[in-house]
């Protein structure tokens, strides 16, 4: 007696078709879960790191999260340029080796950053201070060595390496621009005081060592 040979149902021609598509969300998810895990290491780190440099000045606001406006405004408009164009743009988002950079350019920016909070210790402030403690000291080692104001430098490649990571090109040059203006003035903002606060002594040190921030030199002083 003959049986009939088992009917299967046809190959499904939806799976290679489908392998890319998988292989594009997933690859997006990783990009937005490495940008929120160094987001969240960096302002949790900035607390973290006050708290054990300067802890009487310890307070909510040493996690920066409420930094000002346009900081939280800079942040929301890198979610909407990232799901805007990983829709209307997906292969923006598959440029590996544009993401393994900006990966490298935020370990180094905030790695930096920590290192220059720890080396000024108590010197260290979130905010630029107008009167000079009897424990302030001017600090000219470790990384102030390599850079004026290795924190800012720091924090300027962190921004930037951010949006390189999630392959942003608009807000990867938005970011580059405004960082720069934003620390032009801060660096110019916090060396008047420090000349008042250390005079000649600081005057010598930025003669020596640069800002590391390009194409800013700090203030001009008048000899």
């Amino acid at each position: 007696r003959c049986f009939p040979a088992p009917a299967f149902p046809p190959a499904s021609s939806q799976g290679p078709q489908r392998a890319p598509a998988l292989g594009f969300k997933a690859e997006c998810l990783f990009l937005s879960g490495l940008y929120m895990c160094s987001l969240s290491l960096f302002h949790y780190s900035e607390y973290l790191v006050t708290a054990i440099n300067n802890p009487r000045s310890l307070s909510l606001d040493s996690f920066l999260l409420n930094h000002s406006f346009e900081y939280n405004l800079a942040a929301l408009s890198s979610w909407v340029e990232f799901t805007l164009e990983k829709l209307l743009f997906p292969e923006l988002k598959q440029i590996t080796w544009l993401s393994t950079v900006g990966l490298l350019m935020v370990v180094f920016g905030d790695c930096l950053r920590k290192a220059a909070m720890l080396t000024a210790g108590s010197n260290f402030n979130h905010i630029v201070q107008n009167e000079k403690s009897d424990t302030h000291t001017l600090v000219t080692s470790g990384v102030y060595g390599w850079f004026r104001h290795p924190s800012y430098v720091g924090w300027f490649y962190w921004s930037i390496g951010t949006q390189v990571l999630l392959c942003n090109p608009i807000c990867m040059v938005g970011y580059a621009l405004v960082s720069w203006r934003f620390f032009r003035e801060r660096v110019e903002e916090e060396e008047i005081t420090l000349i008042h606060f250390f005079g000649e002594e600081y005057l010598e040190y930025k003669r020596k060592v640069p800002s590391g921030l390009p194409f800013i030199k700090g203030v001009k002083v008048e000899l």
